[in-house]
């Protein structure tokens, strides 16, 4: 009976017992409810090969579908506060950091980058949504701020992806401040005359919408991305009226005037590739045209590089620096611990 039990049992076994399948295995896609499998996802950079939805892309994903031949240098943030408000609602605000960095892998909800597009230098700063919902806190605001003045001082492009639901509500007024910040760190990149360029991804919503990404010079959207500020329910509630089908996706905001472009996840680099090309090589020959022009009133006039601003237009540039600097050093003060004061004892 050995040859029964030995053999013959642990082979029926193997043939009726079901198999262990991997949960990633498959996904289904949350618009045409297709599955698809997770390979081939990947290989078609997360857009469902059914009815062309794009699905969320990580940083790591994203990052080297930007850049030339993948190739790119990833900059360390700057150190902020991490609990600045001792923040606590049913989970204290530190754990919620801990527990982000040990899902993601990442220090923050921002992701800074170097390398080239088209051959071009570009700075890329990227949201990941899967941080705490990819929220604007002040180690994001440092970061937009560090590849902004990153971008000025290489002469390099600066493209930034939101993928964010608005400020970071557990810093409170710190996460709010970063709106303007936001918006200084950029204005330091237009007045050095250099491309700001905002690929707007699902979804863009909040704080986030409200300052740096829709001050771009060129705005590119995803297919079908939800960009907004406030949610649709909060919208028809307030207006009393039934917003149409479309509302706040990329397709309806091109409509608009919002939008420039509504770019495929597969013809992005070629794109930006081409953008590029055609504004920094005309810096470039601006720049020429300035150095030798001689007596020409138009080669030392508007037509400058765009690479250096022009004479008389610094200022605001080096006034948005002061302003940075200045909140840098109160965002310092917050971090000080109080000193407590001696007193002295009366003596009796």
């Amino acid at each position: 009976m050995n040859w029964l039990t030995n053999f013959i049992r642990p082979k029926i076994r193997s043939l009726v017992e079901p198999k262990e399948v991997p949960d990633n295995l498959w996904q289904k896609c949350p618009k045409c409810d297709g599955m698809l499998f997770s390979r081939d996802l990947g290989e078609n950079l997360n857009v469902c090969n059914h009815c062309n939805h794009h699905l969320r892309l990580t940083v790591k994903e994203r990052l080297p579908i930007m850049f030339d031949g993948g190739k790119y240098t990833r900059m360390e943030l700057p150190d902020v506060a991490a609990d600045p408000l001792k923040f606590k609602d049913r989970k204290k605000y530190a754990d919620r950091i801990r527990e982000a960095r040990n899902a993601t892998g990442l220090k923050d909800a921002l992701t800074v980058a170097k390398g080239t597009i088209g051959g071009q230098n570009a700075i890329v700063a990227a949201f990941n949504f899967s941080y705490m919902g990819g929220s604007m806190g002040a180690g994001v605001g440092e970061g937009i701020i560090m590849a902004a003045e990153e971008a000025v001082r290489t002469k390099s492009a600066l493209i930034i992806i939101p993928a964010s639901g608005g400020a970071r509500m557990q810093e409170g007024m710190l996460s709010l401040i970063q709106m303007p910040r936001t918006i200084i760190a950029v204005e330091m990149v237009k007045e050095a005359r250099l491309p700001y360029i905002v690929i707007l991804v699902d979804p863009t919503t909040g704080g986030v919408s409200a300052s740096f990404a829709m001050v771009g010079d060129i705005h590119i959207a995803e297919p079908g991305a939800t960009i907004g500020f406030a949610g649709r329910r909060v919208i028809e509630e307030t207006v009393r009226e039934k917003l149409p089908d479309d509302f706040q996706t990329a397709e309806y905001l091109r409509e608009k005037g919002m939008v420039d472009l509504v770019v495929a996840r597969k013809d992005q680099h070629e794109t930006l590739s081409r953008i590029l090309n055609i504004l920094m090589n005309k810096n470039a020959q601006s720049g020429n045209g300035k150095k030798s022009g001689g007596g020409n009133p138009r080669a030392n006039g508007k037509a400058g590089s765009m690479v250096s601003a022009p004479a008389g237009k610094g200022e605001r540039a080096i006034k948005a620096q002061q302003q940075v600097r200045a909140a840098r050093v109160t965002l310092k003060k917050l971090r000080l611990p109080a000193k407590k004061k001696k007193t002295k004892q009366s003596r009796a």
